[in-house]
């Protein structure tokens, strides 16, 4: 049991729930050193990020680079195939285990497309073209004087071939590779990847579509628009998304959908403890979002929260207090409704003037700080209480039945039977009363 799969533990840990397919793992190895990661959990590996650590793993000395590019190869397969919950003898994956145990480096997600792969990547640094070698070559001929990009390619299971077995087999082939390389001491890093998902993983609709519709034709997916994002030279810095961006500057009837217009965030900035997004539409109305954070000793983190919210327009303004709007510093915040009139949790400084301008925020979601340069929100907190009014209901209907039944149950232990009793043929029991 000790010698269970570590790689594919780490497969494990890092597996989102919400893993799209557009993904596929990538696992390095060497017969050298490599260079420390660990992606955060659900992180997906942009190439970007996947180039700037080969430039630092692979270095500007020439070596030898294997890449074993399997047909198609998903998450999942590590998972059923791998041995985890089982024997691992009975794995799929033995000699890929026995490489990465030490001198490995795991990417659970890389962004993958048809028109940008690993193979290109490394083509890109090492500046040579791929050199196919046959999975059943028994010699390697290599060059430690130049670099060389030696390719593997490895088929993936079919109907009538069992995935265990042809996984099997493409892992004795790598097994192979590795050996020839290691009996005459090359130096090498060793890639296993796939060319494409072997699993698709479709998020389900929660909406049902309008009218008929063919089975085998499921309705195309609506398009989701992309946050607005202020960037600063190391990267992005805030990010926000909603549904609706609705302002009232008169009466509740005449509102103003920021979200469908085209904004710019000229005026904002952020440092390490505050964060200003300013959204200008180009007609004269602002709308700002000022955060700010700070370490909280009680729970040893740092939290961050919406301070305030300003609107803008020709001269006049509006400032709104948050309330309850707060989460860790590392995520996200999200509420479904963040309005100033309704479940408000965000208060017009100025009474008297709160009926004429008015927020209603649908679906929003914010981060300020701990982006770690990445182009999507991290984990999100949500303004959802976990006792809804629906729990509360069942909670005291609950309560309440108990205690019926506790008091009935009380009153039948509280009977007490008579000491004597009447007998219909004899005489009466008399009772004598003392004058």
């Amino acid at each position: 049991m000790a010698t269970k799969s570590t790689f594919i533990a780490c497969l494990c840990a890092f597996w989102s729930v919400g893993a799209s397919a557009s993904h596929v793992p990538l696992l390095i190895w060497s017969s050298g050193s490599l260079p420390p990661v660990s992606p955060p959990a659900g992180h997906v590996t942009l190439h970007s990020e996947l180039g700037s650590y080969l430039d630092a793993a692979l270095g500007s000395a020439p070596q030898t680079v294997l890449l074993f590019l399997q047909e198609k190869l998903s998450q999942e397969d590590f998972t059923v195939y791998g041995g985890v919950y089982g024997n691992s003898e009975d794995g799929a994956f033995k000699n890929v285990e026995a490489a990465l145990r030490s001198r490995s480096a795991v990417f659970p997600a890389v962004d993958w497309s048809p028109s940008a792969s690993v193979l290109s990547i490394l083509e890109e640094k090492l500046g040579v073209a791929p050199l196919l070698v046959a999975p059943d070559a028994a010699e390697l001929e290599t060059d430690t004087a130049t670099a060389r990009l030696l390719l593997v390619r490895l088929p993936y299971c079919s109907r009538d071939e069992p995935c265990r077995e042809r996984l099997r087999s493409n892992d004795k082939v790598i097994g192979r590779v590795l050996n020839s390389l290691e009996a005459k001491d090359v130096p090498f890093t060793a890639f296993f990847t796939g060319l494409q998902p072997s699993r698709v993983i479709s998020e389900p609709s929660l909406s049902a579509p309008a009218g008929r519709s063919l089975l085998q034709a499921p309705p195309p997916a609506p398009a989701v628009k992309p946050p607005i994002m202020f960037n600063i030279s190391s990267g992005p810095c805030i990010m926000l998304w909603a549904q609706n961006l609705k302002v009232s500057f008169i009466k509740p009837e005449n509102w103003t959908d920021l979200a469908s217009q085209t904004l710019t965030t000229a005026g904002s900035m952020c440092n390490e403890t505050n964060a200003v997004l300013v959204l200008n539409n180009g007609a004269g109305v602002t709308l700002s979002f000022s955060m700010s954070q700070r370490f909280f000793p009680v729970s040893a983190r740092r939290w961050f929260s919406l301070d305030s919210v300003q609107l803008l327009r020709n001269n006049a303004s509006a400032s709104f207090s948050s309330r309850s709007i707060y989460a860790p510093a590392e995520y996200s915040f999200h509420c479904q409704s963040v309005s100033s009139f309704r479940d408000a949790l965000l208060v017009h400084d100025n009474r008297l003037n709160a009926s004429a301008w008015m927020l209603d925020l649908v679906d929003f979601q914010i981060q300020g700080f701990g982006l770690n340069n990445g182009t999507n929100f991290s984990y999100a907190s949500d303004c959802a209480g976990f006792f809804t009014p629906g729990i509360w209901m069942g909670l005291i209907t609950a309560l309440l039945m108990l205690l019926i039944f506790v008091y009935g149950l009380n009153m039948i232990l509280q009977l007490n039977t008579m000491d004597r009793f009447d007998d219909p043929k004899g005489p009466c029991i008399s009772v004598p009363q003392s004058e």
